[in-house]
């Protein structure tokens, strides 16, 4: 313990520095997503970084985070489908949905497994979902936790989510564990909530982990006390590419000469590019002669353009 203290203070103290890369951090149970990004920034001593799609204190599992550069890359993470496994109690409702609130009503239950997965299919493919007032979206400037502390319940639309697999894996009494793979925007608390609804007797989230966001998994990711314990070339040893969170992306190779021109922000003819096929719409990976990642480009109106790059040695 002494020795992980040592290395956590030791790594408050360093300068902060240039690093661009991605971490799969496991996030653990009790901290903000805002708190493990402080925790990475400290043990990186990292000038720059952000994550790609909040998680709840409660909640468990994949947080990627993006380190310098990579931070530019980060927004089409927040627009993939996520996974996550999940288990909800039945006959239990709570103030915010899940563990963290109060218990508002008890209910007995009164569903066996064939009810309950009767009900979850109700909730599959694209449904219209409230968001939940314990939630980050802002109203006036503010999020609405914040109305929901003070007592005040405000109107919400319903939003269109897409629940693209729901899998009930075990009941054992009224604790039920499923799997969910969804769009973005999809407030897991709200569909337990929902399914309880559903069948009666009400629900409330007791687990929450996010197996993956799009194309990433739990498979590369790092939990918080295996980071502390690490030196500092085993812990940068663990991040991942800078292009890491937009590898789903079409890739192109282009000369050094074009790779040049667009790292000045400068178009290139299309005409002009050595490609063995056609481009494809929207955004594309550019790479240099040597492999190294140049940013993000798009083929438009007959020339290759320049959308986010990455600046070296910034």
């Amino acid at each position: 313990m002494r020795r992980t203290t040592e290395r956590a203070s030791a790594a408050a103290r360093a300068p902060r520095r240039r690093l661009d890369g991605v971490l799969l951090l496991d996030k653990p149970a009790g901290l903000s997503s805002n708190q493990c990004l402080g925790v990475v920034k400290r043990l990186f001593s990292a000038q720059k970084a952000g994550h790609t799609g909040t998680l709840d204190p409660f909640a468990t599992g994949l947080l990627p985070v993006a380190l310098g550069e990579a931070t530019k890359f980060s927004q089409g993470l927040l627009e993939a489908d996520k996974t996550y496994l999940a288990t909800m109690c039945l006959g239990v409702t709570t103030r915010t949905g899940d563990t963290e609130g109060e218990v508002i009503r008890e209910m007995p239950v009164d569903a066996d497994v064939a009810a309950i997965a009767a009900a979850m299919a109700r909730f599959q493919g694209e449904i219209m979902q409230v968001p939940p007032m314990y939630s980050a979206l802002k109203r006036d400037g503010k999020p609405l936790y914040e109305y929901a502390r003070a007592g005040v319940d405000l109107e919400r639309e319903a939003r269109q989510v897409t629940i693209h697999a729901l899998d009930l894996l075990s009941v054992d009494g009224a604790q039920v564990v499923f799997r969910v793979r969804c769009s973005k925007g999809t407030y897991v608390r709200t569909l337990a909530e929902d399914i309880g609804n559903a069948l009666g007797c009400g629900a409330h989230l007791t687990a929450l982990r996010r197996e993956a966001a799009g194309m990433l998994d739990l498979h590369n990711a790092h939990c918080v006390d295996a980071l502390e314990g690490m030196a500092p070339e085993a812990r940068d040893a663990c991040l991942l590419p800078l292009d890491a969170l937009i590898t789903n992306l079409p890739r192109i190779a282009l000369a050094d000469a074009e790779a040049a021109r667009l790292r000045l922000g400068q178009r290139i003819a299309l005409n002009q590019i050595d490609a063995s096929s056609a481009f494809p719409e929207g955004p594309i990976r550019a790479y240099g002669e040597s492999a190294d990642f140049i940013g993000l480009v798009e083929a438009r109106d007959g020339a290759m353009r320049p959308l986010r790059l990455v600046v070296h040695g910034a």
